[in-house]
């Protein structure tokens, strides 16, 4: 059973494929985890698996109660799962549950790009650049009507914070899988910036 596995991205590289084409793929730092809790039906209402990942200098004393002798883990994720099946606290999850081919759906938080305009957030055209325009080349444009709503709605795709939110990249194919390095390669990009953590399950489309 692979409930899922926490890891870190450490970077983009390439990899050439046996007929000569070169793929862009990311570097993966995954595991290994460790399970820390199970929650059941029965227990906790639905069921999941909570995963230990990499090494705190310091945990406090609630944190030491939940871990008990399993060992200091700075970061803790929970994966929902349909069956527990034989997992149990204390057991490894590592890449070895994954093989080339295998798709998966990571999770991570976007790279955080402050304040944007609409032209960077959203895409705008912006406005023309000539017949008199002369500031208008990177503004939205009109926001509203007139009396009739009298107002700006909800929702209306304005300048603002971009980026920093969490974000899924869906069916990455697995290039390789290296239980011995921990290493796990997938092709393309995935959410967020060097070292920054990331989720990875097992995509619900399977290979």
């Amino acid at each position: 059973m692979f409930p899922g596995i926490i890891g870190k991205k450490i970077g983009m590289s390439q990899v050439f494929q046996e007929d000569g084409k070169v793929e862009a793929v990311t570097a993966v730092e995954a595991g290994p985890c460790c399970v820390v809790q199970v929650k059941t039906e029965e227990g906790e209402g639905y069921s999941a698996v909570q995963l230990g990942f990499g090494e705190a200098k310091r945990v406090n004393s609630p944190e030491k109660g939940h871990l008990k002798e399993l060992g200091k883990y700075r970061h803790l994720r929970e994966f929902r799962v349909d069956d527990i099946g034989e997992l149990s606290v204390g057991d490894k999850v590592d890449v070895s549950m994954l093989e080339a081919g295998d798709l998966v759906d990571i999770t991570g938080v976007s790279k955080s790009k402050g304040f944007a305009g609409v032209v960077k957030r959203h895409h705008f055209a912006g406005g023309p650049k000539t017949h008199g325009q002369s500031d208008r080349h990177r503004a939205p444009g009109s926001i509203g009507a007139t009396t009739t709503p009298g107002r700006v709605f909800k929702g209306t795709r304005m300048a603002g914070r971009m980026g920093g939110e969490q974000v899924t990249a869906r069916n990455l194919e697995v290039v390789k899988a290296d239980p011995e390095c921990n290493l796990l390669l997938v092709k393309g990009a995935v959410p967020g910036s060097k070292n920054g953590l990331l989720l990875i399950k097992k995509s619900s489309k399977g290979k």
